[in-house]
């Protein structure tokens, strides 16, 4: 089976243009099409739409002999067919093609973050590593810079050798193997230096050496953070896009969040988004995502035959106005498997809670918890809100989940058409959450919940707890505790819901939501909504 990715660049720079003039054909940026392929194209060719366009096409396949996969990009211009069956060279791979280097990359603009496969050797002075590149493009000078540091780690003052104990060792050398050969006259028959004074040796030894703040000692870049070390690779490759022209630059970034906290990873997405021309980024983070629009997400999945499909948000049924209102909202729900959608925090806070509750009661066999479910709660902000979040949801291709207060009138029709859009929904039994809490929980796990909050410095002057009161007013005096401490700001709730002692224990609602979203996903192969695939690189050849 051949792997085939065909690509058309456009817009390059005069220098590409002249670099790639014999693989250059002229293209229609109005039809999609190749003016020779036209019919009268010839005519055309100069028409207002007309344009240079680099065609390149990336082929790969799997080697039996080898056990390994084979690939490469080449230019697709002159054309040949591609032979599937040849052997495993490069040439043949291409039949005859000239392969697209990294070279010919970083001529279109093409910079690609390997992540944490790139620190050891990016930010070395080997060839082809990014301080060479740096070091190429900046301008002339590099032959006489090598030749110059050679000189000086030659005259070294004092010398390496001069060292006493180098010395004797030395003095030492010349006696013993003057019997045997003839040596230089004088001291300097040996000597002691820095390195092989080959210009190989030093684009190997040679570090970038950084202190970086807290500390103030200089340490190679290698001692540093992974973090530190992403970053500083990313700094690099800021530096080639604007040797090379930034805007003609395609940025690609496999996971950058990978060690980075969070206002990093927005600094550095920012930036990407902000100066280069186009950027590609495959991310787990919600950090990262959020600082995309909708149309620009492409949600990647791999179905149960292993084939990679990604689905691109539609932009009708996501409101650009409330993506916006709740950016991480949505990024999370972008990476998650399925999404329960409640009216407030006091209902986002208690889920994960109840959710842990059933776990540690049922065992993981029996019940999977959210977080390794992979389901993602979102807050619509206020009653009423979770119906217009059916569809959008829908729209993302997500297991959706609705649960909703009591409303004071009956829903309107287009209410009831959006909760259609959800996979499952509930309206609470009763008027408020609290209450549904209280009704609902066995009055043993209220009563361990009020003598915790009792004695603690944010309770609320509505009534002190006494043990020794009837089941009727310690409900009474829940509910009033609970309205007092609504959101998630002091958890009342969830903490009520952490005194549940297992399963059982929890409210009859809360518990069956648990439930049927847990038998939904065990019905959904895990690899259906698994997060993005890893290997940016193998998508680009």
């Amino acid at each position: 089976m051949e792997i085939r990715i065909e690509a058309i660049l456009i817009d390059l720079s005069e220098e590409a243009n002249r670099r790639f003039g014999g693989h250059l054909r002229r293209w229609n940026d109005h039809a999609g099409t190749f003016i020779d392929e036209e019919e009268g194209g010839l005519d055309q060719a100069d028409g207002p739409a007309a344009v240079w366009a680099l065609p390149l096409v990336f082929v790969g396949r799997y080697d039996r002999e080898e056990d390994d996969f084979i690939g490469n990009t080449f230019f697709d211009h002159p054309t040949k067919e591609v032979d599937a069956l040849d052997e495993e060279t490069e040439i043949k791979l291409g039949q005859g093609r000239v392969p697209f280097t990294r070279a010919h990359k970083r001529l279109c603009g093409f910079v690609f973050l390997r992540t944490l496969r790139t620190g050891s050797r990016a930010l070395s002075l080997q060839r082809g590593s990014l301080l060479d590149s740096v070091l190429k493009l900046g301008g002339a000078g590099a032959v006489e810079m090598w030749q110059d540091t050679l000189s000086r780690l030659q005259a070294l003052d004092p010398a390496i050798g001069e060292i006493e104990q180098l010395k004797h060792i030395r003095a030492e050398v010349r006696s013993r193997m003057g019997r045997f050969v003839n040596l230089a006259p004088g001291d300097d028959s040996t000597a002691f230096f820095a390195s092989d004074l080959t210009r190989e040796h030093l684009r190997e030894v040679v570090r970038l050496f950084i202190a970086a703040q807290p500390g103030q000692h200089l340490v190679p870049f290698g001692r540093l953070g992974t973090g530190s070390i992403n970053l500083l690779v990313f700094a690099l490759l800021t530096f080639i896009a604007e040797l090379k022209d930034k805007q003609s630059v395609i940025f690609a970034m496999e996971e950058p969040e990978i060690a980075l906290p969070p206002h990093t990873q927005r600094r550095v997405t920012r930036f990407v988004l902000a100066e280069m021309g186009q950027s590609i980024v495959t991310s787990h983070s919600p950090y990262v995502i959020e600082q995309f629009e909708p149309e620009q997400i492409v949600i990647l999945n791999r179905d149960e035959g292993g084939a990679l499909t990604g689905q691109p948000i539609d932009a009708q049924a996501v409101k650009p106005k409330a993506f916006r209102t709740e950016r991480r909202q949505f990024a999370e729900a972008i990476l998650s498997r399925a999404v329960l959608v409640v009216e407030g925090s006091t209902e986002a806070a208690l889920f994960p809670v109840a959710s842990s509750v059933m776990e540690a009661s049922l065992g993981s066999d029996a019940y999977t918890h959210f977080d390794l479910a992979g389901v993602s709660i979102f807050n619509a902000g206020g009653d009423g809100s979770v119906p217009r979040h059916g569809p959008v949801f829908s729209a993302l291709g997500k297991l959706s989940f609705g649960f909703y207060d009591k409303p004071n009138a009956a829903l309107t029709e287009d209410a009831l058409d959006k909760l259609k859009g959800y996979t499952k929904v509930w309206e609470s039994p009763e008027k408020g959450i609290e209450n549904v809490l209280i009704k609902q929980t066995p009055v043993a796990v209220v009563r361990r919940f009020l003598n915790e909050v009792k004695d603690r410095p944010d309770y609320p002057a509505v009534g002190v707890y006494d043990p020794a009161a009837n089941d009727a007013d310690v409900a009474i005096l829940a509910v009033k505790v609970l309205r007092a401490r609504k959101g998630d700001a002091h958890g009342y709730a969830a903490m009520l819901i952490s005194h549940c002692q297992n399963a059982a224990e929890l409210p009859a609602t809360i518990r069956e939501i648990l439930e049927t979203i847990h038998q939904a996903l065990s019905a959904v192969p895990e690899d259906i909504a698994a997060p993005p695939p890893d290997g940016l690189e193998d998508l680009f050849g």
